[in-house]
């Protein structure tokens, strides 16, 4: 009797002791991410003169962050009809840190360490990504259920395959034979304004229509009305996302299932033909494994190409038009130039005439600067990497803001905040004071937006994207238009 008890005592230490330990590991495990690692970090990047605002146990800068955010959407924007400095208004965090900390700072989201970066040459350095270390993070949330693991979102070897895809379906010469579709969706549009003579027009709604019918027959082969419900739930996914309620995803279905069957239709016709996603179907059909890519691929492709591509065109058209609404002698100078090519009967322009409308470039490049599709994007290192004169340990993020590079004075000059699209007459170096790198709103390196590729290449500086280059010819027949 006494062994019996002595065994379940000392059955009942070792079981208590096991628990102590497993507490304690999974307790030193927590204290090591949640405090010393990040005050390590902070120490590590404060000697090599990087600083920011300190970190807060377990929450890091999030509190502070979106206290400002919060205060900042409060209040409207004060005198926008003359000054365009937005970057207060929709950054205000990373605006205040800047102006306390320095160009380059440390700051905090939740114990996970974020390197702020807006000096060029070091977003020159990550983007160019020569050793391959800075690498796209993994999505989450409601980011991976809008793109899922699409082009703008994979690295390595897949996103090498996926990439050679893309470029083959929006290289110039494979586009040229759309061209004329793209035509015929602006001048649908145009002629239903119309018939609005008068009245107010949401433009914004109007240009997601177009930019989405565009992208429906170039990369699809098929029409925006053919996807609308796909189309409509697509925007009310982002809506919800950006309310980053966790719950809100199971209120509406995912608006990809439609392109599911759009790939069976297409599979069913008599060959696939040579759109984006005729070339995503050949390589599910590959013989090579290693090539082949999945039905999930497919449907996170679809997902990049008509958010990536319809959003931020969208946005640039609607906020082009409002500049062009509140400078109207810009507008009057597009019209005259677009006159002058087209005639008072609007004839139709082709790709050369196009690459002529410098005044019309010049307007749409002075638009990305001041209202930057993107903001910027972060990168996340695995390993230990020496950025510019710093050196980075392994496990944290750098982010480069897009938007603060391009409304710096130091580098725009005084007038930054003004919209003066003569800045890009001489162009983009001499409007950035002979620093390239200050102007990237489609990116650089490797990973510059797909649609680029469609540049001028007799004419490099002239800078644009597949989409907007095309539909420049939107605003020619906009600016030919009665004011």
């Amino acid at each position: 009797m006494g062994i019996e008890i002595s065994t379940i005592r000392y059955l009942l230490i070792s079981v208590c002791v096991t628990v102590l330990l497993y507490l304690l590991t999974i307790s030193i495990s927590f204290l090591h991410k949640v405090w010393w690692k990040p005050i390590h970090i902070q120490n590590l990047l404060a000697s090599q003169g990087i600083k920011g605002p300190p970190y807060k146990f377990l929450y890091g800068n999030t509190q502070e962050m979106f206290k400002m955010v919060k205060e900042t959407m409060t209040k409207p924007m004060e005198n926008y009809l003359q000054s365009h400095d937005i970057f207060p208004q929709v950054k205000p965090h990373r605006h205040s840190w800047i102006n306390i900390y320095g160009k380059n700072f440390l700051s905090w989201r939740g114990p996970e360490p974020l390197l702020c970066v807006t000096e060029p040459e070091l977003i020159k350095e990550i983007l160019n990504n020569k050793d391959g270390v800075y690498l796209k993070p993994e999505t989450k949330g409601h980011v991976k259920m809008i793109l899922g693991n699409g082009l703008s979102m994979i690295n390595g070897e897949k996103w090498v395959q996926r990439r050679k895809l893309a470029n083959h379906a929006f290289y110039a010469e494979s586009l040229k034979g759309v061209v004329p579709a793209m035509i015929t969706a602006v001048e649908v549009m145009l002629e239903k304004w119309k018939d609005h003579e008068g009245k107010e027009i949401d433009v914004y709604e109007e240009f997601r229509i177009l930019t989405s019918e565009v992208i429906s027959r170039t990369a699809f082969g098929s029409s925006y009305l053919e996807g609308k419900n796909m189309f409509e739930m697509l925007t009310d996914l982002v809506k919800l996302g950006s309310t980053a309620s966790s719950n809100s995803f199971f209120k509406i279905r995912l608006p990809f299932f439609e392109k599911e069957e759009m790939m069976k239709n297409r599979e069913l016709s008599d060959g696939y033909g040579r759109d984006y996603l005729s070339l995503l179907l050949n390589a599910n059909k590959d013989a090579d494994e290693l090539k082949r890519i999945s039905i999930q691929d497919m449907v996170d492709e679809c997902k990049t190409m008509y958010f990536a591509g319809h959003e931020t065109t969208a946005s640039l058209l609607t906020w082009t038009c409002l500049l062009l609404a509140i400078h109207t002698d810009w507008q009057d100078k597009a019209r005259k130039e677009v006159i002058g090519l087209m005639g008072e009967k609007s004839q139709i322009l082709d790709e050369k005439c196009i690459a002529k409308l410098k005044i019309v470039n010049m307007i749409i490049n002075e638009s990305l600067r001041l209202y930057p599709p993107v903001l910027g994007s972060p990168r996340t290192i695995d390993r230990q990497v020496r950025l510019g004169k710093f050196t980075l340990p392994s496990d944290m993020n750098v982010g480069f803001s897009i938007i603060a590079v391009h409304h710096d004075p130091k580098i725009c000059g005084e007038d930054v905040h003004k919209f003066k699209p003569d800045r890009f007459s001489g162009g983009t170096v001499k409007a950035t004071n002979n620093n390239p790198m200050a102007f990237i709103p489609f990116g650089y390196g490797p990973r510059t937006c797909v649609g680029f590729q469609l540049r001028n290449d007799r004419e490099q500086d002239c800078s644009g994207d597949d989409f907007t280059k095309i539909l420049l010819y939107s605003f020619a027949c906009i600016c030919s238009l009665p004011s």
